[in-house]
This record gives structure tokens, sequence and C-alpha cells, in this order.
């Protein structure tokens, strides 16, 4: 059963080792500044629409999940994987994949479909890079994704502090592959250059909807500043895989999606994923409607017809969902299509 959540003011996601805990916990009274989301306060709310049967998860859980977030709290690091509300949380962690949220859980824009919580971030922790990759060699990642909020209040972006997360996993841990999912940098000069010289093994920028949908989705990005970014990383270091994704079921029009994933082979990006956008909260932008499997088969099967090296495209499908495997089947498409 899929389980729905509104994490607008509280994070009431299930404490697997004591659940009455947690129920008593969510129905607290809220303390004075612990608002999730100040800005989405006033907004309307929006209708919930009636889950498929294809849209299921199943419950987090299971001793290996336990293990994995048991290690994230002991290094107090954050994953998207809990920030966002990720669905798929039970299954990554049962097999020790985490997504690693760096330069803290509070996020400088607020866009309309995103559960990280919106305010004025902490200054950043020097520590962090090295508590990264402590975790990474204690879960013994082959592979491992860094992501980050959006910190325009950094003259960089943060852009330093991720050259500085890779480095150090890199020393921690050499044999791990390295996937970041990075901000835009809008309007921080030579910050993507920082990030491009720590030589990640994938560049991730989600483009997250069509840009007809940007004002309402996305309205502190610029769609052509996004897809020049993964551009540009193909520009400096031709080796680095380029990645992006994108949200459906946000009102966009079929053939706005099969123009962004021209858009996206214009600027040589290696790997699309597709998945479905499922609401945080009544005050989030609505889900106007649940895409069929059949659809996002469809935008897979175009997508390779239109030459990337890897598509994910389903329903549950989200940036790092199976990251490890589909990094290794990216490494062998490309081995395959360049003949070697």
């Amino acid at each position: 059963m899929a389980l729905v959540l509104d994490l607008l003011n509280r994070d009431p996601r299930p404490n697997a080792g004591n659940p009455k805990a947690a129920a008593q916990k969510a129905a607290a009274p809220q303390p004075a500044g612990e608002v999730r989301h100040p800005e989405k306060q006033k907004r309307p709310e929006n209708p919930v629409l009636r889950k498929p049967d294809w849209i299921r998860v199943k419950a987090p859980g299971s001793p290996k999940w336990a293990e994995t977030k048991a290690i994230v709290k002991a290094e107090k690091l954050v994953t998207v994987c809990e920030e966002a509300g990720c669905p798929n949380i039970g299954e990554c962690w049962e097999k020790k994949h985490a997504t690693f949220m760096i330069m803290g859980d509070t996020c400088t824009r607020a866009c309309a479909f995103c559960n990280v919580k919106t305010g004025v971030p902490l200054p950043l922790d020097p520590q962090e890079p090295r508590k990264v990759a402590e975790a990474v060699a204690k879960l013994g990642l082959e592979h491992v994704v860094i992501t980050s909020v959006d910190r325009d209040d950094l003259a960089d972006g943060g852009a330093q502090h991720f050259a500085e997360v890779i480095q150090a996993i890199r020393k921690a841990s050499p044999g791990t592959t390295i996937e970041i999912l990075t901000p835009d940098f809008l309007r921080k000069p030579g910050a993507l250059e920082v990030v491009v010289a720590a030589r990640p093994d994938v560049f991730n920028h989600n483009l997250e909807t069509v840009p007809g949908k940007y004002l309402k989705v996305r309205p502190g990005a610029r769609y052509f500043h996004s897809l020049r970014l993964l551009q540009r990383v193909k520009e400096l270091d031709p080796s680095i895989f380029t990645k992006s994704g994108i949200m459906v079921g946000l009102g966009e029009e079929r053939n706005e999606v099969l123009q962004l994933m021209d858009d996206l082979r214009s600027a040589e990006v290696d790997f699309m994923t597709i998945g479905q956008y499922l609401a945080p909260s009544r005050k989030h932008h609505a889900v106007i409607r649940f895409v069929t499997p059949d659809e996002f088969k469809s935008f897979e099967t175009i997508a390779y017809a239109k030459g990337f090296l890897m598509v994910s495209s389903t329903p549950l499908t989200r940036s790092s969902h199976h990251a490890g495997e589909d990094f290794a089947r990216l490494r062998t498409n490309r081995a395959a299509r360049q003949g070697q």
C-alpha cells in the first residue's frame, strides 16, 4: 500500500522501531520556527488524485534498511531520500544505497514540487566532506550519489564544497564511482568549472519539467541556463557522463516532452530519467494526472531512438534510483557505441 504523507509542516515518517512514538511526535504541537515550507502556507490546498494501482512502494523497515539509517544518523548526515520523501527509500536503503545531500537541509529556493525545507541555511560544515567519505567507506558503496540544496547565499553556490566532497571520497574509497546531482549555480561565474575539475564520474542536473512549466514549477531557475550547464560540462570534459531528468504529470504535453529530449541530445546528454510527479502535500503543485506505464515505455523507446545511451522511464523512476546498476550499463553502452 502506498503511504501519502503531508510533510508541509512536520515530518511524520514512520519510525520502524517505535511507531507509537513516531505517531505521538507527529501529533504533537508544532514548535515555533519549525514550519517546513513557510512560503506555501497561504496557498490554497489542491485536490488529491487517487493513486492508480501501478504506484506502489514497500514500506521501509528491514534490518539492512535500519543499518543504513544508523550509519547516516551516526555521521549526522542529510539524505535526499529522507528530505525529499522519496518513495524508493525502502528499496534503496535495503541495498545500502543512499543519496547524500550536502550543505545542509535548508534550500534558498522554493520550487513548487519540492519537499526540501525552505529558509535561511546554516553555514557550511567544514567537516562534512570527511563525514560523507567515512559513511561511503562504512557502507562499502561501489557507486555513490551526492546532491545538495540550492545555496544561492554562497558566492560560488557551494561549488568548492562539492569538489571537496568528491576529493574526500576518492581518498577514503578509491574504488567508488561518484555521481553528483547539482543545482544550477545560476549567476555564479566559474562555479561549474570548479566542480568539473574534481572529475565526478557522472554529472547530473535535472531540468525537472518542460520550459513552459518553469514559472509555476521551478520559478527560481531558467530552462536554457540549465540546458547550457549540461552542454558546458561536455565541453570542459567529454569523458564525464551527463544526466538529466524530468517529472511528468504536471500538465505538460507529450510533444513538449519530445522537444525536451531533442534539447538534451543537442547538449550531448547521455542519460535521461523520466518519473511520475507525486505531490508532497496539498500545498505543493497539484498532480494533474498519472501517466500510465505504457506511456512511460513509449517515452523510453523514443528517447533511445533519439540517441541517449541510457534511459530510465517508469512511474517510480527517480534521479538516483538504481544509480549504481545504471552507471555500469552506461559505461557498457558507451563502450559498445565506440566499438570497444
